[in-house]
C-alpha cells in the first residue's frame, strides 16, 4: 500500500489504538559492525534499530 502523509498518520493512529508494534532488536551504535556481520550470516530475527541515545558514545 502507498499513501501520503494523511494515510500514514491514520495508519500510525490505528496501530497505536490497537497496540500494534513492530518486532525490533535495539542495538547501540557501537554494535553496528556485529549487527552487519549477523545480517550477512542470516542470524537476524527482527529489524535492527539503532538506539539514538548511544550516538554520543
Amino acid at each position: 500500500m502507498i499513501g501520503g502523509f494523511a494515510e500514514t498518520q491514520e495508519m500510525l493512529d490505528f496501530c497505536a489504538d490497537k497496540g500494534i508494534v513492530a518486532d525490533i532488536e535495539m542495538i547501540a551504535v557501537h554494535d553496528i559492525e556485529t549487527a552487519y556481520q549477523r545480517m550477512q550470516k542470516s542470524d537476524v530475527k527482527y529489524r535492527f534499530v539503532i538506539d539514538n541515545a548511544t550516538l554520543s558514545d
